[in-house]
């Protein structure tokens, strides 16, 4: 039992930022809040043939699904239910990365849980047996990447686009957009019709996501937080401004994520 995780060899590297193996026994909270990432997630649940959401609600309505899905790109936190996160697999993709293996629009499955037999037929169905089969977790994540080299069939990467998204992933907070755009020599218009569908979302909103998940980073591990600082250091204009950006993305205020943020910087106890 454990977490397990490395990163595919090339060039699936290029399209994947790590594939993982998560075998533990069940938590003692129910809840958890997910944060949002601008990579689409590939799930397999090897426990129950389900995956369950939540809404953002008091009523906490729930939404399932297959156990075996690809999750989209998000721009708002999500709700999970930890008694079916107890044998799980997947792959996280870095931006673009789940439009080059499907071939998808990504601006479609924006915050969306699909069917992976929906995407990827029989071959879905096959990739979820033959890990249950298999004993160890080694084992499983060798099948998985085997099995995503086969399966992918988009085109690569747009150089326009992984130009303009590695500029914002390097400095989120000071990037300007006009000016990556100018270096593909694009129009806006071109350059953010590329973006959504390979990303799932605008430059801008891409940017945005990038500099409230550096803040993320940059608090996550720190005693005592100076907020003033951090939002000065993030490149927004003031603490209020960095509030809205948490409610916005996380939903939930700072203080709230200092006090439910445990050792994975993406997932939140809620109880």
């Amino acid at each position: 039992m454990g977490f397990t995780q490395r990163r595919p060899s090339p060039p699936l590297d290029c399209l994947i930022e790590t594939i993982w193996d998560w075998d533990m026994p069940a938590a003692a909270h129910h809840f958890e809040r997910v944060l949002p990432q601008p990579g689409a997630q590939l799930i397999i649940n090897l426990c129950e043939d389900e995956t369950r959401v939540y809404t953002d609600e008091p009523q906490r309505q729930c939404l399932r699904s297959s156990g075996s899905v690809l999750g989209g790109p998000r721009l708002t936190s999500q709700i999970i239910d930890t008694a079916e996160q107890v044998r799980v697999m997947g792959a996280v993709f870095r931006p673009g990365g789940a439009h080059a293996l499907t071939a998808e629009d990504q601006q479609t499955l924006l915050a969306r849980d699909i069917n992976l037999e929906d995407l990827f037929g029989g071959a879905a169905r096959q990739l979820r047996q033959r890990r249950l089969e298999t004993t160890t977790p080694t084992a499983r994540l060798q099948i998985l990447e085997q099995w995503l080299r086969v399966q992918q069939r988009g085109p690569a990467i747009d150089p326009a686009v992984a130009l303009v998204a590695n500029a914002l992933d390097q400095a989120p907070q000071w990037a300007r957009i006009a000016g990556v755009v100018a270096q593909t020599g694009l129009s806006d218009d071109s350059l953010r019709a590329r973006f959504h569908r390979q990303i799932g979302m605008g430059p801008k909103r891409y940017a945005r996501l990038q500099r409230f998940r550096a803040v993320l980073t940059q608090v996550h591990r720190a005693g005592s937080v100076d907020w003033c600082q951090v939002a000065a250091d993030g490149g927004l204009t003031d603490q209020a401004h960095l509030v809205r950006e948490f409610r916005a993305f996380a939903g939930l205020t700072p203080s709230t994520f200092m006090a439910q943020r445990g050792p994975h910087i993406n997932h939140l106890v809620i109880g």
